[in-house]
């Protein structure tokens, strides 16, 4: 039988650190026991993991020497008191299927870029696209108008969809595109429009990667942009829109989210620590956690 392992997952974005702790059989499901995610803002990054890793633990009840593997993903390569390092598309494929077990794709839709994965039933990434153009395409650019119209950040969302009459922002340059957002604010066009006007924007590019990839059935919605609801219903509301058009020429999607969707790349990093502690020790090459941790 395969042992317990406990292991920690750090993701480090270019906005906010995430960390999860599991509890897991390598060739089984764990449990997932904390998970905290920590703005960035003008901090130094190495003081933000080190606040939320000890926040995780004390949420988890455990200590930092019970780890049997820390996995770290994203940016977070020169972690010294981690113990190996992942691939973001591996991590975020992972956590994605844990997430969502029917999904054989995932969307990461970050602060400064967003990427479309198709993966088997174990994980495994078998193809991705990564928006190329201006950060008018991801989650940093919706904040900015947010911040512009005046409007919290976990309104965005409700608000979006209390929409009347919005109007598509079509440019694929940030500063062209807010230069368009200045214009609609000095036509009297509403926050509710303006904001589902930006959601319609994304929507399109994010299923064009989507249909780039071979998406097929459910995706798995991940990264920040994951728990905005007005961002999930409209790329619904674009796929149903597409599907009737369609008349069976391309495969329909559903796009689904999940509570712990933003910490999806530091879930499938503590997962596939798991795995790896379990290589390591039957190749006699296991590597003891750092005495730091």
């Amino acid at each position: 039988m395969s042992k317990i392992h406990l292991t920690a997952g750090i993701d480090v974005g270019s906005a906010a650190i995430k960390v999860a702790i599991v509890r897991s059989e390598a060739s089984h499901e764990g449990k997932i026991l904390s998970t905290v995610m920590q703005r960035i803002r003008r901090r130094r990054i190495d003081e933000v993991v080190e606040t939320a890793f000890t926040e995780a633990c004390e949420k988890a009840n455990v200590g930092r020497r019970d780890f049997d593997y820390v996995a770290t993903t994203g940016d977070a390569d020169g972690i010294e008191f981690a113990t190996g390092h992942f691939y973001g598309m591996t991590t975020h494929a992972r956590g994605a299927l844990f997430l969502q077990p029917e999904a054989r794709s995932a969307l990461d839709i970050g602060a400064l870029h967003a990427r479309a994965l198709k993966f088997d039933g174990r994980g495994k990434v078998l193809g991705h696209r990564m928006t190329s153009q201006c950060a008018s395409g991801s989650g940093q650019f919706l904040e900015n108008i947010a911040r512009y119209l005046g409007v919290p950040l976990e309104d965005v969302g409700s608000l979006s969809s209390t929409a009347q009459r919005p109007e598509e922002v079509s440019s694929i340059c940030a500063v062209l595109a807010e230069t368009d957002v200045i214009n609609m604010v000095s036509r009297g066009l509403g926050a509710a429009d303006i904001l589902k006007g930006i959601h319609m924007s994304l929507s399109g590019r994010l299923i064009r990667l989507l249909r780039a990839v071979g998406a097929d059935g459910v995706v798995a919605l991940t990264g920040g942009l994951a728990h905005d609801l007005g961002m999930v219903k409209t790329l619904n509301e674009d796929l149903n829109v597409e599907k009737a058009k369609a008349k069976g020429k391309h495969v329909h999607l559903e796009c689904r989210t999940h509570d712990e969707a933003a910490c999806a790349g530091a879930i499938g990093a503590a997962l596939l620590g798991a795995y790896r502690h379990d290589q390591l020790a039957r190749s006699g090459r296991l590597a003891a956690v750092s005495a730091s941790v």
